[in-house]
């Protein structure tokens, strides 16, 4: 008789529904608890402060200065304050230099971090390294301090109450992080689409124009974002080298000019901060997905 041969055990697969990932998100219960509820206080707390400028902005006076009634609902919305905003004060001009000066001096400060990121990146000359910590480390300097030895620039080349005074300026603090963010991401992007470019006969230019800024778009929203948010929210030059109203931009007209002694117009001021953080907003949310894989250099070979 031949011996009994033992078969092999059958090899127990694990079900899709043993598998270790998302499945702990099965239960209702269990998402509720780990996904909508922080969800839900993470959307309460950012849009918090637009639902309350928005209620201020259409308050009238009596309710914003009563101690009664529920301060985060409006009982007689009126429309008194935006338009004393944009028809009895300049917020259109100051929202209007605001544009300007933002998108110029983010036009230029990127120019000048493209090149000097594509520079320190890529030609590899001595000291590159060195140079770029350097430039980095020029952004960690507050505004609080340069705007001293700037100050006295702006008066001798007479630029003081100018437009060009804070296009200018502004690319003191936007060129340093803008060069720093895309050194970072030109380092992702492969060195040989480069080299065969140059063994093709191309230029550096063309290199740079042709190869390099296409696939850098991403990196280059995410630095304009960033430039022209810093831009558009800049207090202290503004404040320094800016003193007519009509020159004004908006975070300084808005403190200056809607403040009459120790009398605030809360619902004017309100109004202007909000029409003021809009175009912010709506150009995060346009080109987020941009921003975010610029911030994480997210280029493919």
């Amino acid at each position: 008789m031949r011996p009994e041969v033992e078969l092999p055990t059958a090899i127990t697969v694990p079900r899709a529904t043993d598998s270790q990932g998302m499945s702990y998100l099965v239960s209702l219960p269990r998402r509720i608890v780990t996904v909508w509820i922080p969800l839900g206080v993470f959307v309460i707390v950012l849009l918090f402060p637009f639902y309350w400028m928005v209620i201020t902005s259409i308050k009238p006076d009596a309710e914003l200065l009563s101690r009664t009634g529920n301060p985060f609902w409006v009982i007689h919305p009126t429309l008194a304050h935006i338009e004393k905003l944009f028809f009895r004060t300049g917020y259109p001009e100051w929202l209007w230099n605001t544009v300007l000066v933002s998108v110029v001096a983010t036009f230029v400060s990127i120019a000048c971090s493209v090149l000097a990121a594509y520079a320190i990146e890529r030609l590899r000359f001595k000291g590159s390294r060195y140079v770029g910590m350097s430039i980095f480390l020029a952004y960690l300097v507050p505004p609080s301090i340069l705007f001293i030895p700037l100050a006295a620039m702006v008066y001798k080349l007479h630029l003081f109450d100018t437009r060009l005074a804070l296009i200018l300026t502004y690319p003191t603090f936007l060129i340093p992080f803008c060069t720093w963010l895309l050194m970072s991401y030109f380092k992702t992007i492969p060195f040989e689409l480069e080299e065969c470019a140059l063994i093709d006969g191309a230029s550096r230019w063309q290199v740079l124009v042709k190869i390099v800024l296409p696939l850098a778009v991403p990196g280059l929203i995410s630095a304009g974002i960033f430039a022209f948010t810093l831009s558009w929210n800049e207090f202290i030059y503004a404040l320094t080298f800016i003193s007519s109203s009509e020159v004004k931009t908006v975070p300084i007209g808005v403190v200056t000019e809607l403040v009459e002694g120790d009398v605030y117009q809360w619902g004017s001021l309100m109004a202007g901060a909000l029409f003021g953080s809009l175009p912010v907003a709506i150009l995060y949310s346009f080109f987020v997905e941009y921003y975010v894989s610029g911030l994480t250099g997210a280029v493919k070979e």
